[in-house]
This record gives C-alpha cells, structure tokens and sequence, in this order.
C-alpha cells in the first residue's frame, strides 16, 4: 500500500484535495474524505463543488440514504461506506484504519507536523506500506524529502 504525505505550507486542503479526487475519479476508483473538524467536511463539499467551472466532482456527505452511490463520500469516520478503496486523511490525524485501503493521502500542516513524522517513522517499518512525501514548490507539489 502506498501512503502520499501531503506537507500543506501555502494551500489548504480544500485546495488539494478536488484535485486528488480527480485524479482518483480518472482512474476508476472511489474516494473517502475524512476530517473529525464538521467545518472542514462543509469546507470539502463547498470544494468540490466549485474544483472547476465545468466540471462537477459528485460526492456526499456519509450517513445520507445513498451513502453506496457516492463516488466521494465525505465522512468523520474511517469507514468507506461508498466502497473506497482510496482515503483521504484531511484533518492532520493520521489513523491506522487507513492501512485497509489500497492508498492513503496524508494531508497535514506546520503545526501538524509532529503527528506526521510519529506517522511516518511507524509506517516506514511497516510491511507492504510506501510512504512518500510530497511538498509544495510554488504552485505545483514535488516529491521530496
């Protein structure tokens, strides 16, 4: 499994994340968005519904009727009741239910950044995971260290 840490030092990740999204749309698969802050699951909708002019990313938000349908669901929880094999950790908080799914984004900040290197130094021994860190440079994100 592979685990993208995302170092946010100039955009949000209501910046990041419908571009992530698009990317995981375009290769067929689904997305969980989780975040345990409620205003940031609003600020993700609100994102992914204005990524683009013309385009439209559907998701909703988890516990609706059709939770199955959504190919982005937006969740408190770490439960890919939409089938998501992709998750997106967009709050800062890095959670060992995301080793279930076949990819993780690790979105975190400066002021995050002890929680993301206690992450990393537990996955870089884990079995089967890739970590990978990936920082801004200007507008575009390149991998690093």
């Amino acid at each position: 499994m592979q685990v993208d840490f995302y170092h946010l030092t100039r955009d949000p990740a209501e910046k990041l994340v419908p571009v992530l999204a698009q990317k995981t749309l375009d290769g067929g698969q689904r997305m969980l968005l989780v975040s345990s802050f409620v205003g940031q699951l609003e600020k993700l909708s609100k994102a992914l519904w204005q990524a683009a002019p013309e385009s439209f990313l559907a998701h909703g938000l988890a516990g609706g009727e059709q939770d199955d349908a959504q190919p982005i669901l937006i969740s408190a929880q770490c439960e890919a009741t939409n089938g998501a094999r992709f998750v997106a950790l967009t709050d800062g908080e890095w959670r060992d239910d995301a080793l279930a799914f076949d990819r993780a984004f690790y979105l975190f900040t400066a002021e995050q950044i002890d929680n993301a290197r206690t992450a990393w130094r537990a996955l870089s021994v884990t079995d089967d995971v890739t970590p990978r860190y990936w920082k801004q440079d200007g507008g575009r994100w390149v991998e690093g260290p």
